[in-house]
Order: C-alpha cells, then sequence, then structure tokens
C-alpha cells in the first residue's frame, strides 16, 4: 500500500516541476526538408504565398515586396538567406509575417518558408546551446536546438537572422555590384 502512495507522490512531484517550468511557444516550420522553428512572439500572422511584386536590383534573399492590408511588406526568402538555392514555390508554400526591432521601432517583414507545420510548446529543459559544428547556418542565427517527441528542430534567433541593419548593409553591396 505504501508503494502506491510514493509513486503518486513522485509524480505529482514530477508534474508540478513541469507545471513550473517555462514553456515557450514556437512556430515549427520545413525550410529545405529540414525542421526550424522560431518564437510565437514575433509572428504576426502567416499568409498563403502570392501577390509578390519582384523588386529589381535587389539581393537574392529579397524576393519581392507583397500588400499586407495597405502596407509594403518586403519578403525575404529564408533559404537564399541561409546561403541555399531560391524556395521552389508550391501549394504549402507560405509566408510567416513577423515583426523584429530594429532602432527602437517595429519593422515587418515577410519570409518564405517551404511548409508551416504545428505550434510547438518547448521548455527550457529540452533546449540545447547551438552546437559549433554540425551546421551550415552561422551561429549567431541559432537559439538552440530543441527536443520535441524524440526529434530535433532547429531553433532561430529572428533577431540576428532578420537583423535589418545587416540586411541592408548586404543589400547596399549587391546594390554596389550592379551594372
Amino acid at each position: 500500500m505504501a508503494e502506491p502512495m510514493a509513486l503518486n507522490k513522485r509524480t505529482r512531484a514530477a508534474l508540478e516541476r513541469a507545471q513550473a517550468e517555462k514553456r515557450d511557444q514556437y512556430l515549427a516550420f520545413v525550410l529545405g526538408g529540414e525542421a526550424f522553428a522560431m518564437e510565437i512572439r514575433s509572428i504576426r500572422e502567416v499568409i498563403q504565398y502570392g501577390g509578390l511584386t519582384e523588386v529589381p536590383l535587389m539581393p537574392a534573399f529579397i524576393r519581392g515586396v507583397i500588400n499586407l492590408r495597405g502596407s509594403v511588406v518586403p519578403v525575404i526568402d529564408l533559404a537564399v538567406r541561409f546561403g541555399r538555392a531560391l524556395t521552389e514555390i508550391n501549394r504549402r508554400t507560405c509566408i510567416v509575417i513577423l515583426e523584429v526591432e530594429h532602432a527602437g521601432d517595429m519593422v515587418t517583414l515577410g519570409v518564405i518558408v517551404d511548409n508551416v507545420s504545428e505550434v510547438l510548446e518547448i521548455g527550457l529543459s529540452e533546449i540545447e546551446p547551438a552546437p559549433a559544428f554540425g551546421s551550415n547556418l552561422r551561429s549567431e542565427f541559432l537559439a538552440g536546438v530543441g527536443k520535441v517527441g524524440g526529434k530535433f528542430v532547429i531553433l532561430l534567433d529572428v533577431n540576428h537572422v532578420l537583423s535589418i541593419d545587416e540586411l541592408a548593409a548586404v543589400a547596399g553591396t549587391a546594390g554596389d555590384a550592379g551594372p
């Protein structure tokens, strides 16, 4: 009789620890066959790909702009930003609309992803630091690696991946190389 009570106490203690642990929400998506996620706090919405207007003389990672309820929003191809080939557009391709901070203001950007899969809740104990090897992404782009259901998902640091200053510098360099 004492054993079931001890088990219940252990189970209850484990449950209380899990509930006390801070769990953040992440939007999980696929890009080039790999699982990525970013904190949901910076995401405004997810829209179906379409209505993109290409802008001449922009670097390859800026695919164009969209009209989002009267506002012009630049759209970045996240695969190209990571040094990969252009994202192939298909029926599941989405644009994730984000807000990133720049000089105290919030700037709205869109990023193209192959598809959005789900919203994950990941606790701090389920996140490992970004590895120094094994990824072809710049280490400052990574917030860590989440362990979810026995699989790994790469957690992106949106403020570094979409740093307005760095994007502007890269765009300026690409513009200087023009005809």
